[in-house]
């Protein structure tokens, strides 16, 4: 991924700011500490992955803004590519994503936010964990890897190379392996308990035999009692209907004699009330006096209620007009206040301003200084507007040799993994052909399979056609029984009449129905039995005949997957005839392209025209630490404009101040008099003078009031007894009639009490001369009940015993079910063990692990090289000697470990004992080959290096040696940026990004 262009808007610190990368190839991004460099970078990661340093979403919005946008051009693989990122505080994220063509930008954006960060992924090869560990070397992180244990190093270079998947794998399969165990101990325990079950099938078969013959004598018996049941429940249903008469003529008798002691009471409270009207009607010429009393206070309470409202009216007026005088001065006084505190703020601008006039000598020497440094910074700038395109061009001719140089190698690797991957296909010939021969061998069995699967369920379904007919045939069955059944208890009944002509039966006659219909009962019975034997014996047919399905049914599951493989493997194998021819032109090629490389013959135009560039470069002798340092002298001096320009407007804002102080002091004259005038000649003051005046007149007495009031309560008695007496004189004559009304009905209700009394006792003789059966009927339903109880009992267990036997042929079947069950579980469980340790650390973990270090040690040693001038070398151990005594040194076990050996010119040496400036060319020279490595393995080629604050533990000859090292790798890199706050190291670089911190927001500008 090669940068082109960003423009940000409201991200961080920065609120609208754009960068052109276009011909950039090594540059440095300087600034103090805090203006935003980091953040630039930041931009980058957050407009291509939404990632960024801040802890939630909406903190990249720079603060007070509403919304962010990044706009980032870039080029990966040969195209050109844009992405465009939003957000809106408080809402979601916004993400297009598109490709330069020919008519312009194409969107190449997907469904929804997560759809376009799969596309953009798809066509970099490059996700942000890769990117910030190979691309981008942050902030305080290049010591990281080397300041840890050795055996932490491992989980941080698994971590690097994206293992802990293979963590989350062994996790998974030692699960599985665990619920696959357990599964197989609960079988074994299943299993143990359905075998002892099945040994009881015998001893309930026997039970079953001996309780259908006592149910047989139990039903008897029971017939015989329901009969003499009946009869003696006849004769206790007419006792009953006597007891229910007796009971409903006493239950009158009892109403009414609550009735008469009702009217009774009614008629003595009644005439208590009429004592009482007659007393109250007696009072009647002192109640009216004193109402006509009562109501003449009334009225005088009014008249002093309407006077108290306008008197109280009249004073929340006069309040109002007190508080409305009050605000309006002090809002003058406010205005005195303001004016005087101008007033104030004038002396104080007078006191500054002369401050400042007092400093024009030292100005006007400054600017002498400024005009010099100006013009020796134009000379320097003119002779770099002549060598700016010369620099220009020997970049973009150093571009092109290290990308046609790189072009070549990357082909020389991709032939080289070609060649690989087509030997191994060569090799793997003879077994897709074996492996062919056994996939087709399966299928062959599996189809054999398939036809014994269709026959045994074509059986099954004969069964069940078989089995719904006997089911049919046993419910017509089981109702002739049930019709048969109710004819014998008829023909218990000694008055039992023909089932079929309903004629009264004789004892000859009688018997020989009885008879018949007993073989037509036992008959119809024996051939249910027979319906369900066959039921029974189908009802197992069809159990096995499931059994056996599942079971070839489970054998056929593979058949698919072995139809996919075969036609895999036949692909493959197709595929192999070809790869002997391709693997020589590969060879051939690759052989080419090394001779070019070793001799160094590509692109001869360009390597000349850089050639000439460079001595004419040298004749011109510029330098741009000359030129930065001109520019420094002129900043020093600038500051003269600025008090320049200070001066000329004190001067005028001087003769301002001079004409504005005499208006002020007027003013505050002016306010001071309002006031006065305010607060004793105002209109609102003569209003208020009047309101007063009305008051005084009123002449309101609140005393005399409150004692007209008090008077109006005492007096309000009488007005409710005006009420009951006007009450009194409607209700006393309708109480007169209602006395009368109630003797009568009293009469009435005592007549027809003495005939209720006669009635009782005609019933009560004939209750005594009827016999009681409720004790024989009550010894026969306890006879019954318990019988009853006995063949529920006997049924029940019956029932329990059939659904026994039931449950063990079931339980029969489940127990070879559970059996193939538990061999599948036990094979499971090993596949899961043998993934457990494939998956785990010392397995594929540690291979791929093995696999990188060399390559990882080699590319090290080569930056490092170059770092240290072949000074230093490290090495990478994976493995070291246990601590073991004497006898057993020869048999020491190896310990895995990550230990890193550093030597020198003096010999090896720990890591801790280097400088600070050594150890961290070691820390970049590592960080950097894991950073080529990471992007390999990714698929992605590394174009772009950042080195974010890589400088600041280096002495003056290590940054020298760091940015040469730069340089020498910058081949192999199409854009490399560099950060660090440090002056001294931006004159190294040939282009500059420098980033200021305004008020406005961070500022970029690029300096080449």
């Amino acid at each position: 991924m090669i940068p082109v262009q960003i423009t940000l808007q409201n991200f961080l610190s920065y609120q609208d700011a754009s960068l052109d990368f276009s011909g950039l190839h090594t540059a440095c991004i300087c600034g103090s500490n805090g203006a935003g460099k980091s953040s630039l970078l930041e931009a980058i990661t957050w407009a291509v992955w939404g990632e960024s340093r801040a802890t939630s979403e909406d903190d990249v919005i720079h603060t007070g803004a509403k919304d962010v946008r990044v706009d980032f051009t870039f080029e990966a693989n040969g195209q050109i590519y844009r992405v465009i990122r939003t957000r809106r505080r408080g809402s979601s994220s916004a993400l297009e994503f598109q490709i330069e063509t020919p008519e312009g930008f194409k969107s190449l954006t997907g469904k929804g936010l997560r759809g376009t960060q799969d596309e953009i992924f798809n066509h970099i090869k490059l996700d942000y964990d890769t990117f910030i560990n190979s691309a981008y070397l942050r902030q305080g992180r290049a010591d990281e890897f080397m300041l840890k244990r050795p055996n932490e190093r491992k989980e941080i270079l698994a971590e690097l190379l994206k293992l802990n998947q293979y963590d989350e794998l062994e996790e998974r399969a030692k699960e599985l392996s665990r619920q696959l165990k357990a599964r197989g101990e609960e079988f074994d325990r299943t299993l143990e308990s359905k075998k002892a079950q099945l040994q009881q099938q015998e001893s309930i078969a026997q039970q079953r035999t001996e309780l259908e013959a006592e149910l047989n004598e139990l039903q008897k018996v029971q017939a015989f009692d329901n009969i003499q049941l009946q009869s003696l429940q006849v004769v206790e249903h007419q006792r009953q209907g006597w007891e229910e008469q007796l009971h409903f003529v006493r239950q009158q008798y009892t109403n009414l004699t609550q009735d008469s002691k009702r009217l009774e009471s009614e008629q003595s409270s009644l005439k208590t009330q009429l004592e009482s009207l007659e007393r109250l009607l007696d009072r009647e010429a002192q109640i009216k006096a004193e109402y006509a009393n009562y109501q003449t206070l009334q009225s005088q309470e009014e008249a002093m209620g309407a006077l108290f409202a306008e008197f109280t009216r009249d004073r929340q007026l006069h309040q109002q007009k007190q508080q409305q005088l009050s605000k309006h001065i002090q809002g003058i006084e406010r205005q005195l206040q303001q004016s005087q505190a101008q007033l104030e703020a004038l002396e104080q601008q007078e006191q500054d301003i002369q401050q400042t006039l007092n400093n024009a000598g030292n100005v006007e020497a400054a600017l002498e200084k400024l005009k010099a440094a100006r013009q020796h910074l134009s000379n320097l700038d003119n002779l770099q507007m002549q060598v700016s395109p010369l620099l220009l061009s020997r970049q973009q001719l150093q571009t092109e040799l290290h990308r046609t140089q790189a072009g070549i190698v990357a082909r020389i690797e991709q032939l080289q993994v070609t060649a690989r991957q087509l030997q191994s296909q060569s090799r793997r010939q003879p077994q897709l052909q074996q492996a062919v021969i056994e996939v087709e061998t399966k299928i062959e069995q599996l189809d054999k399979d398939k036809i014994y699967l269709q026959r045994v369920q074509e059986k099954g379904q004969e069964r069940r056609h078989f089995m719904e007919r006997l089911q049919a045939q046993q419910r017509e069955y089981e109702r002739l029984l049930g019709e048969l059944d109710q004819k014998l208890q008829m023909l218990q009944n000694p008055d039992a009449v023909c089932p079929l002509c309903e004629r009264p039966l004789d004892e000859h006659h009688w018997n020989r129905v009885a008879d018949k219909t007993k073989v037509e009962f036992k008959d119809t019975q024996g051939q249910l039995w027979v319906f369900r034997d066959q039921m029974a014996v189908s009802e197992r047919e069809i159990q096995v005949l499931r059994q056996e399905y599942r079971s070839v049914n489970s054998k056929l599951s593979p058949y698919e997957a072995l139809r996919e493989q075969k036609g895999e493997l036949a692909a493959q194998l197709q595929a192999t005839s070809e790869v002997d021819l391709q693997i020589q032109q590969i060879a051939e090629e690759k052989e080419r392209l090394e001779k070019t490389l070793n001799l160094g013959d590509y692109a001869p135009q360009q390597q000349s025209e850089l050639q000439e560039l460079e001595e004419y470069l040298q004749q011109l002798n510029y330098s741009e630490q000359n030129h930065a340092l001109a520019r420094s002298e002129v900043e020093k001096w600038r500051w003269a404009e600025i008090k320049q320009g200070q001066i000329k407007d004190a001067q005028k804002r001087q003769a301002q101040l001079a004409a504005r102080k005499p208006q002020i002091q007027e003013l505050v004259n002016q306010l001071e008099h309002k006031i006065k005038l305010e607060q004793t000649d105002s209109e609102i003051a003569r209003e208020i003078k009047d309101l007063e005046n009305r008051i005084a007149q009123m002449g309101y007495d609140n005393q005399r009031h409150n004692q007209i009031r008090i008077e109006v309560r005492q007096a309000q008695s009488w007005h409710l007894r005006y009420q009951q007496l006007v009450a009194a004189q409607q209700q006393h004559p309708e109480m007169k009639l209602r006395s009368q009304s109630l003797q009568e009905a009293l009469s009435t209700r005592l007549s027809e009490k003495d005939s209720l009394a006669t009635q009782i006792n005609s019933i009560v003789a004939q209750l005594e001369q009827t016999a009681n059966p409720s004790a024989q009927i009550q010894n026969l339903e306890q006879q019954l009940a318990n019988r009853r109880r006995q063949l529920d009992d006997k049924l029940g267990q019956l029932g329990r015993l059939q659904q026994q036997s039931q449950y063990l042929d079931n339980l029969k079947v489940q127990y070879s079910e559970q059996q193939q069950q538990l061999k599948l579980v036990r094979a499971q469980q090993r596949v899961y063990q043998e993934l457990a340790q494939a998956f785990g650390k010392n397995g594929i973990q540690a291979l791929m692990i093995e696999n990188v270090l060399p390559q990882l040690e080699a590319e090290t040693n080569k930056l490092l090289s170059r770092l240290s001038a072949n000074q230093l070398h490290v090495q990478f151990i994976t493995q070291r000697a246990g601590k073991t005594s004497k006898a057993k040194k020869k048999n020491a076990k190896l310990i895995d470990t990550l230990d890193i050996v550093i030597a020198d010119a003096r010999g090896t040496r720990a890591y801790e004992t280097y400088s600070g400036g050594e150890a961290f060319r070691i820390n970049f020279a590592i960080r950097l080959a894991l950073a080529k490595l990471l992007a390999q393995r990714a698929g992605a080629a590394l174009q772009l290096l950042i080195v974010d604050e890589g400088f600041g533990t280096q002495d003056s000859e290590g940054c020298d040696r760091l940015i040469a090292a730069i340089n020498a790798i910058a081949p192999d890199f199409a854009c490399i940026l560099t950060v660090t706050h440090m002056p001294h190291l931006k004159e190294a670089f040939a282009a500059r990004i420098e980033v200021n911190k305004t008020q406005d927001g961070s500022t970029i500008q690029m300096m080449i």
